[in-house]
């Protein structure tokens, strides 16, 4: 059999140890692996198809990442496509890429994405294409899955620099806003406050109010404590339904998120009187090495798409079901997108430790 890996989307620490795994194990079989380079581009000739041997994905487990190389405007279904004048308009380059998969004798193919990349799996499987997916995001809102590779990498990124900015801010009595990743899922603010011991985690699933935030600062001010930790993930909504855009993306992307923190920071000195900063992380918590844990769940996700492939399992995306990994429909998985529970127990611990979430 020759299979196919794919990367698309952001991407997340961990990606080349489920690269490393998949086609390891495969090789095993005495199959023949294809790696498309940026997300289908390779396919679509707009990029290099390369064979991955046991030589070519020595030693990239640790490493940050893709080899393959990603993208998130690599849609085949809705493919932007420059014209003379400038502009772009969308094609559907679908019926393509499978004659072309289908002219490199790729009899299956493993794709490894968040929801985005996963949908186009879908699509593809309809099509016929036969398709196993392997979850990627740090934010961690893919469903059917307890995590993805990625996150506690990311997680470990933010409590880093909470501890750093902890001695600073107590150095000057100022309060200090970090901004981390999350669109649309607080996963990454909720668990990095609560292990670096935040005073305030604002989340998109828990609007927040300006007058509570304040409230929290100054209460810990009264009681001597005269610095403080504010996490807010990027996507936060304050009680108006308000996000922080920075701009428009290419075409087929959802307008671009962040900076909240600056404009969070601003609010906040001017409401106290107390000296604030703000500090964006960014896409430091998608660089870098992963973790132990990324790695070992990277790497069971791929030697289980390997075993999916062998299974006949199409349309199925490895999830992480502690303490199995398991294979779910990706029509299910696509139903609904995971959120952080109000009323979960991570939250509800966060709040008897004192972090106030803004409400």
């Amino acid at each position: 059999m020759r299979i196919a890996i794919s990367t698309g989307g952001g991407d997340a620490p961990g990606l080349n140890a489920v690269i490393r795994a998949a086609t390891l194990s495969a090789l095993s079989r005495g199959w023949s692996v294809l790696g498309i380079k940026r997300g289908y581009a390779g396919l679509l000739g707009d990029d290099e198809i390369v064979p991955l041997t046991v030589e070519s994905v020595r030693n990239i487990g640790h490493l940050g990442g893709t080899i393959l190389r990603t993208t998130n405007r690599g849609n085949p279904f809705d493919f932007p496509r420059l014209q003379p004048d400038g502009s772009y308009v969308s094609v559907d380059r679908s019926d393509e890429l499978i004659e072309n998969a289908r002219n490199l004798g790729i009899e299956a193919m493993i794709s490894i994405g968040g929801d985005g990349s996963l949908a186009i799996a879908q699509k593809l499987v309809d099509k016929g294409m036969r398709i196993v997916g392997v979850p990627k995001t740090i934010d961690n809102d893919v469903s059917c899955t307890v995590t993805t590779f990625g996150f506690d990498t990311a997680v470990q990124t933010a409590i880093e620099a909470i501890d750093k900015l902890q001695t600073t801010a107590e150095s000057h009595d100022r309060v200090m806003v970090l901004e981390v990743m999350g669109r649309d899922a607080g996963f990454i603010a909720l668990h990095s406050g609560v292990a670096g011991s935040a005073d305030v985690v604002l989340l998109p699933e828990i609007p927040w109010r300006l007058d509570a935030v304040c409230e929290t600062i100054m209460e810990r001010d009264r009681t001597g404590r005269k610095f403080a930790i504010v996490v807010v993930a990027e996507g936060a909504m304050d009680e108006h339904g308000e996000t922080s855009l920075i701009g428009e993306s290419m075409p087929g992307q959802a307008p671009r998120i962040g900076g909240i923190a600056h404009r969070l920071a601003k609010s906040i000195q001017q409401r106290t009187g107390k000296e604030c900063r703000a500090l964006v992380l960014g896409h430091l918590q998608r660089g870098g090495m992963p973790t132990g844990y990324d790695r070992f769940l990277a790497t069971r996700f791929g030697a289980a798409a390997t075993q999916a492939v062998a299974d006949g399992k199409w349309g199925q995306m490895v999830a992480l079901q502690t303490p199995n990994i398991v294979t779910v429909p990706i029509v299910d998985v696509l139903k609904e997108s995971k959120r952080v529970d109000p009323h979960h127990d991570v939250v509800r611990t966060a709040r008897a430790c004192g972090i106030s979430f803004g409400d």
